[in-house]
């Protein structure tokens, strides 16, 4: 889906769930800094299922948009000979990535509901997650490596990178479950991730807002792609993009601290826990002092 629609509708679903996460990340990590194990989805108290479930709706509803309103109609998705047409080729590129993310909710619910909760399942259904956004960024190099010097390779470029945090983040989240920072990274990444598709919808496609210089033209595919009149109006929406990038990066900084600020004193440490961490911490200063002596 490379529409306003499509980019913006998903954009919107990876900063809802990516909030979700941060703020569940914070919250366990707060309440119970000594047992802290960063989870790979979170359960609100009541419908337990409930982020898993949105990703699988809407990973359904990606597919089906893809499969038949995409090409205009199911029949015009194939040739008379059966074969797929060249410029409907990325429509199944972009539904193989939304079953990727349909298969990580849809095991990770059956998982969870017959009850398997051991620690290894949950490094499962992590490498299932993985795998989806790894599918997500082989499918990203793959699609749009042909158009890096563009507008839209630029943007492109700059959501691999986020991606390729992410799916790092959840393969060391694996080895080391009980790092709060990577779960934290891992969670701003996908936050991040909705955040750049949602200006990559509302730049690329919306006319007022492209960029000096540029207009948008229809490509042989029937997608609206950014052009530029000349080479220096090419370079400077290019280094805008850029711009945009770091913007969006430091202000995403700012209200994390922010929002981290706000709910450790919203979920302050329980007495217990704390009482262990500082147990521990006075046990560690005496064995540092031990050894200096």
């Amino acid at each position: 889906m490379a529409s306003l629609v499509g980019h913006v509708i998903p954009g919107l679903g990876f900063i809802i769930i990516g909030v979700w996460h941060l703020f569940n990340q914070i919250k366990l990590h707060s309440l119970h800094q000594k047992s802290y194990i960063s989870l790979p989805w979170f359960p609100p108290p009541r419908l337990r299922h409930t982020e898993l479930v949105l990703i699988m709706v809407g990973s359904l509803a990606s597919i089906i948009i893809e499969i038949v309103v995409g090409p205009g109609e199911f029949n015009q998705m194939f040739d008379l000979d059966g074969t797929v047409p060249y410029n409907h080729l990325h429509y199944f590129e972009h539904a193989i990535v939304s079953f990727a993310f349909l298969t990580y909710a849809t095991f990770s619910l059956i998982l969870d509901w017959l009850g398997y909760r051991a620690q290894y399942i949950s490094d499962l259904t992590q490498l299932l997650a993985a795998s989806a956004f790894g599918l997500e960024l082989f499918n990203l190099n793959l699609q749009y490596s042909f158009d890096r010097t563009g507008v839209e390779g630029q943007y492109y470029w700059l959501l691999q990178l986020i991606v390729l945090v992410i799916v790092v983040t959840i393969l060391v989240g694996i080895v080391y479950p009980r790092s709060f920072w990577i779960g934290v990274v891992r969670s701003l990444s996908i936050v991040f991730q909705g955040v750049w598709l949602v200006t990559m919808g509302l730049m690329l496609r919306i006319p007022e807002f492209v960029a000096k210089g540029c207009f948008l033209k229809l490509d042989q595919e029937g997608e609206y792609m950014v052009r530029c009149h000349t080479v220096e109006a090419l370079e400077r929406a290019k280094r805008m993009v850029d711009i945009e990038f770091s913007w969006f990066l430091v202000l995403l900084m700012v209200i994390f601290m922010g929002f981290f600020v706000l709910l450790i004193n919203i979920f302050p440490p329980s007495k217990i826990e704390y009482e262990k961490l500082r147990k521990c911490e006075d046990d560690h200063d005496d064995d540092v002092e031990g050894g200096l002596q």
